[in-house]
C-alpha cells in the first residue's frame, strides 16, 4: 500500500472512494461531510436518505462506515464513516480507528484499489490534529486491506505538515502528490 498526502480539496480526488466524516444522520452537515454532499449533488443524500430508511433509523454508528453513490464527484463511492467526538476524559481513540479499519474494509467490499480520507473527527469534532494523524496512519498501516492507494486529503497547511510529520516517522513514507 501506498500512503500519500495532499493539501487541498477532497471532493476533487479522482480516486475510487472518498471517505466522508459523516454525522450519524448521514444527511449532511458541515465541514468535509457538507462539501461532498455539496460537490456529489442530491443523489448522495438520495442514497442516505435510503440507508436511513433501510438499515440505518437511528443513524449510523460511530466508528462504523457504510457506502453510497459519488454522485457527481470525481469517484466512484463515498464511504461515509462516523467519526468520534474528542474528549479529554474519555479515550475514544478505539473508535477513531475503527473509522479507519472499517472504510478501508468497506472499500475492499467494493473493490476499490484507491480511497482518499480526510482528518477524520479534527475537525468539529475537536480532536486534537497530532493525535488524529497519529491514530490515523498508524491505523491504515496496520489494516490489512487490497487498497494500493490511500491518501490523506488535508484541507489547510498546519494540518497538512502535521501529517507529514507524523508519515515521516516511517522509512519509505509516502511521497507527496499534487493537489
Amino acid at each position: 500500500m501506498e500512503i500519500t498526502l495532499v493539501q487541498g480539496d477532497i471532493t476533487l480526488q479522482e480516486v475510487d472512494a472518498v471517505v466522508n466524516a459523516a454525522n450519524s444522520s448521514l444527511l449532511g452537515g458541515g465541514g468535509v461531510d457538507g462539501a461532498i454532499h455539496r460537490r456529489g449533488g442530491p443523489a448522495i443524500l438520495a442514497a442516505c436518505r435510503e440507508l436511513r430508511a433501510s438499515r440505518y433509523g437511528r443513524g449510523l454508528p460511530t466508528g462504523q462506515a457504510v457506502a453510497t453513490t459519488a454522485g457527481e464527484l470525481p469517484a466512484r463511492w463515498v464511504i461515509h464513516t462516523v467519526g468520534p467526538v474528542y474528549s479529554a476524559s474519555e479515550d475514544r481513540s478505539e473508535l477513531l480507528a475503527s473509522c479507519f479499519r472499517e472504510s478501508l474494509r468497506v472499500a475492499d467490499e467494493l473493490g476499490a484499489a484507491s480511497v482518499a480520507f480526510p482528518a477524520v473527527s479534527a475537525g468539529i469534532f475537536g480532536w486534537p490534529m497530532d493525535d488524529a494523524a497519529r491514530i490515523a496512519i498508524t491505523t491504515v498501516r496496520a489494516t490489512s486491506t487490497r487498497v494500493a492507494d490511500v491518501r490523506f486529503v488535508l484541507f489547510g497547511e498546519d494540518a497538512y505538515a502535521t501529517f507529514r510529520r507524523v508519515l515521516d516517522r516511517w522509512p519509505g513514507a509516502g511521497e507527496d502528490r499534487p493537489r
